[in-house]
């Protein structure tokens, strides 16, 4: 094939290289703690939304509530996450971290960091910041929900 003629690498391509790669890395970084990134991302949505069920979490992840319910059996089986009845409306239940739950949700923002770092680290913080900035730009046009890997919409 003639490369003259051949179309070049355009930033879709890039991105989903990097986000292909990016999601390996983790991966394997969260692998070595017991854990997949599906749990890895369940454990902080948890973390950070007070009062938060199973139905919520499952909407705004965009996981059917059945497969929802087996993850939560995960984390549960790992004694991260337990279920307990809502002070405020006793039909159902919250989601909340275990003690062992908070210390993996510790061990795992420091693996995120640490990864984030390696990833980037051909930039400077000012090319950090940019790129983040066009990321989300491009994130927000199309319609991606904040802080959710649209990967659990395949779960």
């Amino acid at each position: 094939m003639d490369s003259s003629k051949s179309r070049p690498v355009g930033p879709a391509f890039l991105l989903a290289q990097l986000g292909s790669h990016a999601a390996e890395c983790y991966g394997e970084r969260t692998q070595l703690l017991g854990v997949t990134p599906a749990h890895s991302g369940i454990l902080r949505l948890i973390a950070i939304t007070p009062s938060c069920n199973q139905l919520a979490l499952a909407k705004r992840l965009g996981v059917l509530p059945s497969r929802m319910v087996m993850l939560i059996d995960e984390l549960s089986e790992k004694k991260l996450v337990k279920r307990r009845r809502s002070r405020k409306d006793r039909r159902h239940s919250e989601l909340i971290l275990t003690k062992a739950g908070e210390r993996m949700f510790e061990r795992l923002s420091t693996v995120a960091a640490k990864h984030e770092e390696a990833l980037c680290a051909a930039l400077t913080q000012d090319e950090k910041i940019t790129l983040m900035a066009l990321c989300q730009k491009i994130a927000d046009q199309q319609g991606l929900t904040p802080g959710v890997h649209p990967g659990y919409r395949k779960l």
